[in-house]
C-alpha cells in the first residue's frame, strides 16, 4: 500500500489537537512526546503496525509498547482514530476518574494497551519481554507449513527512558540475545523533563547501542516517508539483530512558544492552545476530526482487519495439522489447580532436612514437567536460587525453545523483561534472585501487582540465616518491605512440604504475582505436623501447625525458618499453648472471618510472634497486648547459628518472652 503522505500528515497535526484538546480541558499531563511524535505515530498506526482494533489481544499482532508512558496521549488518539473500543468522548474524558484514559497507560484499562507504563525504563523491559516470548512462541509452535507467530515489538521512548537503568539493561539483554523481533524509536528531542538533555548525559547513543549488539537508523521523525522507510528496513532486514531508529524531533511540536524546549515537556503549552491549533489549520471546535482522516482510517481498519482473518485461516489450518500443539497453546493463561500440581511432588522423606531452595528445586522439577509453558530465569545465580529447570536447556540464540533464562546481573531488567512475558500472555514466567536484591527489582515487582500480573519471584537467602555474608546480604526488613505492596502475595515457608505448598499455590494463582521467600540454611521437616495440613496450609496463608490439648493460654506465631522454634518454644510452654504457621500475610487476610477466627481466635489476647526479620507489621496478629520477636537492626558477620542466638531469635527467648505477659 502506498503512504497517503498527505491525509496522515493532516492524520499526525488532528492528533496533537486532541492531544492539545485533552490536556487543556484537565490542566494536566504532558504534550511534548504526543506533539513531537505526532508523524511517527501517523506512520505507525495508519500504515505500518499489523495489528486489529477489533480484535486488541489479536496473538499475532504487532505489538506497540510506550515505554514514555507520560506522553499517554500520543496513544490514545492512536487507538481512537484506529477503532479501538475508545470513543471521543473517552478521549475528553482524559486523567478523570474511571475514564479509558488514565494518565500514564494501564493494562486492562484501556483496549489497545500492551501494558503498564509510566515509571521511564520500564516500557524498554516490558518490550524486551515480549520479544523474548515471540521468539519462544515461534520456536515451541511455528511450523514449515504454518508460521503462525512472526509478530513484531515496536518500542517508543525517550531520553529519560534512555538513562533509566531498568532500560538498558534490558537493552544489554536483548542484543546479547539477538533479539531481531524488536524494534526500539527512540524520540531523540534533546530535551529531558527538567532542561535540555545536554545538561545530564553526552554520550553517543548510536556508538553505544552499537556496541550492544544491535543495528541503528537515525532519521528525521516528521519526515513521514523517511521514517516509514527506515521503519521498514528495521522489519524486513535480515539481520539477527535487534533494531534501533534514532528519531531526530522537536518537543511540543505545533506550540511555538514552547517547542524545541524544557518548557514544551509538559502542560505549560496548552494555554497556546487556541493560536496553536490556528497555526496546525484547525478549526475553532475542539477535539476535531475531519471527515477524510476518519475516513481514511476506516478504510485502514478494514485492511487490517483482513489482515487478520487471513492469519486466522492460517491458524486454523495449523491447529487441525497440529492438535497437541493447539491445546498447550489454548492453555496458556489456564489457571492450574494447585491440587493437582501436589498430587505430581513426592512427599518428602521425614529426616529430610533441607534449605527450602533446595526443597523448591526438587518441587520444582515435576512442576515444570506439568506445565510445559512455565518458564524460568536467574539473575546469574542458578547455582545459589537452585531454580533450573534440569529437563531443559538454556535459551539462547541457538536453541530459541529453551526455558531457562540466563540474565546476568541485571534484577531489576530481568524483572521488568518477565513482566513483558507475563504481558504477552503465552508463557509463565519466573524468575530468581537473592531476597536483599529484590530492592534492585522492586519498580518492576510493583508493577506486576499492579498490573495484575502472575510473575512468580524465587527469592532466597531469605534472612540472617545467610550468615557470614553480613548485614548486605542479610535481608531482615525486605520481607516486610514486600508484604505492603497491595496484591504482591509473599510466601515464607517453614520446611520442605510447606515448600511444595507454595509453589502450587503461587502458580494456582493468576490475578497477580508471588514471591518465595526461602532459606539458605537447611530447616528441619516438621514432621509433628500432618503433610497435608502444611501442603494445603501454605495456600490459605496461616493454619494451626500445634493445636492446644487444653485450655487456650498462649498462640505463638511465626513464619519460615522460625516455626521450628515456635513449635520447640510450646513443647516447653505447655499444653495450653497453640502454634500458628503464617507463611503468607496476605492469603491469610483473603481467608473468610471465620476461618481467621478459628485460627487466631479473639478471646486469646497472649499472643508472640516470632521472625527473623522487623517486627512492625506483627503487631495486625499479635496486637497491642502481644510481643513480637523480631530484629529491628541490621545482621551481623558470623555462622547462622551464633547470629540467631545473638539476635534472640531463639525458642528460649521466645519462651521467656511469652512467660512475660
Amino acid at each position: 500500500m502506498t503512504l497517503q503522505t498527505h491525509l496522515l500528515a493532516k492524520a499526525a497535526n488532528q492528533a496533537r489537537g486532541l492531544a492539545i484538546d485533552a490536556v487543556h480541558a484537565c490542566s494536566s499531563g504532558h504534550l511534548g512526546l504526543p506533539l513531537g511524535c505526532a508523524e511517527i505515530g501517523a506512520v505507525l498506526f495508519g500504515h505500518a503496525l499489523s495489528h486489529n482494533p477489533e480484535r486488541p489481544r489479536w496473538l499475532n499482532r504487532d505489538r506497540f509498547v510506550l515505554s514514555a508512558g507520560h506522553g499517554s496521549m500520543f496513544l490514545y488518539s492512536w487507538l481512537h482514530l484506529s477503532g479501538y473500543d475508545l470513543s471521543l468522548d473517552d478521549v475528553k474524558k482524559f486523567r478523570q476518574l474511571h475514564s479509558k484514559t488514565p494518565g500514564h497507560p494501564e493494562f486492562h484499562e484501556t483496549p489497545g494497551v500492551e501494558c503498564t507504563t509510566g515509571p521511564l525504563g520500564q516500557g524498554v523491559g516490558n518490550a524486551v519481554g515480549m520479544a523474548l516470548s515471540g521468539q519462544m512462541a515461534a520456536a515451541r509452535f511455528n511450523t514449515p507449513e504454518h508460521p503462525i507467530f512472526d509478530y513484531h515489538v515496536v518500542a517508543l521512548a525517550g531520553d529519560g527512558c534512555m538513562q533509566e537503568g531498568v532500560a538498558m539493561e534490558a537493552i544489554a539483554f536483548a542484543g546479547h540475545q539477538q533479539l531481531g523481533n524488536l524494534i526500539l524509536i527512540y524520540d531523540s528531542n534533546d530535551v529531558t523533563l527538567d532542561a535540555m538533555a545536554a545538561k545530564t548525559q553526552s554520550e553517543n547513543v548510536a556508538l553505544r547501542f552499537k556496541s550492544l549488539n544491535w543495528d541503528v537508523q537515525t532519521v528525521d521523525g516528521h519526515d513521514l516517508a523517511a521514517f516509514l522507510k527506515a521503519y521498514n528496513k528495521a522489519k524486513k532486514t535480515k539481520s539477527p539483530k535487534p533494531q534501533l531508529i534514532i528519531a531526530k524531533t522537536v518537543i511540543g511540536k505545533g506550540i511555538p512558544e514552547v517547542a524545541g524546549t524544557a518548557k514544551g515537556h509538559g502542560e505549560g503549552g496548552a494555554k497556546f492552545a487556541d493560536t496553536a491549533r490556528a497555526a496546525l489549520g484547525l478549526p475553532h471546535e475542539h477535539f476535531y476530526v475531519s471527515d477524510d482522516v476518519r475516513g481514511y482510517f476506516t478504510q485502514h481498519k478494514e485492511r487490517l482487519v483482513r489482515g487478520c482473518n487471513k492469519w486466522s485461516r492460517l491458524f486454523k489450518a495449523w491447529k487441525q495439522a497440529n492438535p497437541e500443539k493447539a491445546a498447550l497453546l489454548e492453555s496458556a493463561g489456564d489457571a492450574p489447580s494447585a491440587a493437582a500440581l501436589l498430587a505430581k511432588i513426592p512427599v518428602f522423606p521425614a529426616d529430610a532436612k533441607l534449605a527450602t531452595r533446595a526443597a523448591g528445586r526438587d518441587v520444582l522439577q515435576p512442576i515444570a514437567a506439568e506445565l510445559p509453558l512455565l518458564v524460568g530465569g536467574s539473575a546469574d545465580l542458578y547455582g545459589s536460587t537452585l531454580n533450573y529447570i534440569a529437563a531443559d536447556k538454556d535459551f539462547d540464540v541457538t536453541n530459541r525453545s529453551g526455558r531457562n533464562l540466563r540474565f546476568g546481573i541485571r534484577e531489576h531488567g530481568m524483572a521488568a523483561i518477565a513482566n513483558g512475558m507475563a504481558y504477552d500472555g503465552i508463557f509463565r514466567p519466573s524468575v530468581a534472585t537473592f531476597l536483599v536484591f529484590a530492592d534492585y527489582s522492586r519498580p518492576s515487582m510493583r508493577l506486576a501487582a499492579l498490573s495484575k500480573l502472575p510473575v512468580l519471584y524465587i527469592y532466597t537467602h531469605d534472612s540472617v540465616g545467610v550468615g557470614e555474608d553480613g548485614p548486605t546480604h542479610q535481608p531482615v526488613e525486605t520481607v516486610s518491605g514486600l508484604r505492603v505492596i497491595p496484591n504482591l502475595d509473599v510466601i515464607r515457608p517453614a520446611d520442605p512440604e510447606e515448600t511444595a505448598g507454595a509453589f502450587a499455590a503461587a502458580l494456582e494463582r493468576i490475578d497477580g504475582p508471588t514471591l518465595l521467600a526461602l532459606t539458605r540454611q537447611a530447616l528441619p521437616n516438621l514432621n509433628d505436623i500432618p503433610v497435608a495440613t502444611r501442603r494445603e496450609g501454605a495456600a490459605k496463608g496461616a493454619y494451626v501447625a500445634v493445636k492446644e490439648t487444653a485450655a487456650l493460654t498462649h498462640i505463638l506465631l511465626a513464619a519460615g525458618s522460625e516455626v521450628q522454634f515456635a513449635v520447640a518454644a510450646a513443647k516447653t510452654l505447655g499444653a495450653g499453648v497453640r502454634v500458628v504457621s503464617v507463611p503468607c500475610f496476605e492469603r491469610f487476610d483473603r481467608q473468610s472471618a471465620e476461618y481467621r477466627e478459628s485460627v487466631l481466635p479473639s478471646a486469646c489476647r497472649k499472643r508472640v510472634a516470632i521472625e527473623a526479620g522487623v517486627s512492625g507489621l506483627w503487631f495486625k496478629y499479635v496486637g497491642l497486648d502481644g510481643k513480637v520477636v523480631g530484629i529491628d537492626r541490621f545482621g551481623m558477620s558470623a555462622p547462622a547459628p551464633i547470629i540467631f542466638k545473638e539476635l534472640g531469635i531463639t525458642a528460649e527467648n521466645l519462651v521467656a518472652t511469652a512467660q512475660s505477659l
